[in-house]
């Protein structure tokens, strides 16, 4: 997956900069997002689970739309251009565009999500107040509520703990463990299939994702991100890695 990509969707990158030029006070929502989005960002209402698709974007092999419902023990997948915005038992995502995701049930009709594996492409995610397990090719990581971008790939990790705590361990390495508690970004890593043993989680840059972006699937669901955005413009934390 390519690295330190551009914000790829002109849309987006105009909503990054609306945003992030005040619109995240007690109303954020301004009526340039409804425009762009087809819609004002803010709690789904109950039986919604899709806040945008754009491409090719399928829930169980069959195309999604705008009325499709998401449910734990769902697989959802998304092709090339393609991205999803949407919200499954309280746990709200962006998938990007050839993603292929799995979201596990606890148990069969219960509603809620035991984990999620996603075997290929990229998530960001916000699942503040329950603990699922996320699982990629080659890592198994724990998220005890928090938000999290995932790029997966089949000898590598990208893992961004946003927010939160999470328990990160090579698949493969049992040795490669390591724990991250983050405020704002702290310590994205990749985890990597070729390492020595007990070297399998390294530093990681900042990438291609955004506080915005965050921002945008919380109000999903009715929350707001645990820290405060500066009033400049911006596309992510101005941190040196």
């Amino acid at each position: 997956m390519a690295r330190n990509r551009e914000l790829e969707d002109p849309r987006r990158r105009v909503l990054v900069r609306a945003l992030s030029l005040g619109a995240l006070g007690g109303a954020w929502i301004p009526d340039a997002a409804a425009q762009l989005f087809g819609n004002r960002p803010g709690t789904l209402p109950a039986g919604r689970s899709i806040y945008r698709l754009v491409g090719e974007v399928g829930v169980n092999g069959k195309a999604a739309t705008l009325q499709t419902v998401v449910n734990p023990g769902d697989t959802v997948r998304t092709g090339k251009g393609s991205e999803c915005i949407f919200v499954v038992a309280g746990h709200s995502m962006i998938m990007r565009e050839n993603s292929s995701l799995t979201i596990d049930a606890q148990e069969a009709d219960s509603g809620l999500v035991r984990g999620l594996r996603i075997l290929a492409g990229a998530l960001l995610q916000v699942s503040r107040g329950s603990r699922i397990g996320v699982t990629t090719a080659n890592a198994s990581i724990g998220i005890r509520g928090t938000g999290f971008y995932v790029e997966a790939e089949p000898n590598r990790t990208y893992f961004c703990t946003c927010y939160g705590v999470t328990d990160i361990a090579a698949a493969s390495d049992p040795d490669s463990r390591e724990t991250i508690t983050a405020t704002h970004h702290d310590r994205p890593v990749y985890v990597v299939s070729d390492a020595a043993r007990g070297k399998g989680i390294r530093n990681a840059p900042f990438v291609n994702h955004t506080d915005q972006e965050l921002a945008l699937i919380e109000a999903l669901v009715g929350r707001e991100p645990p820290f405060v955005f500066p009033k400049d413009s911006y596309g992510g934390p101005r941190r040196e890695y």
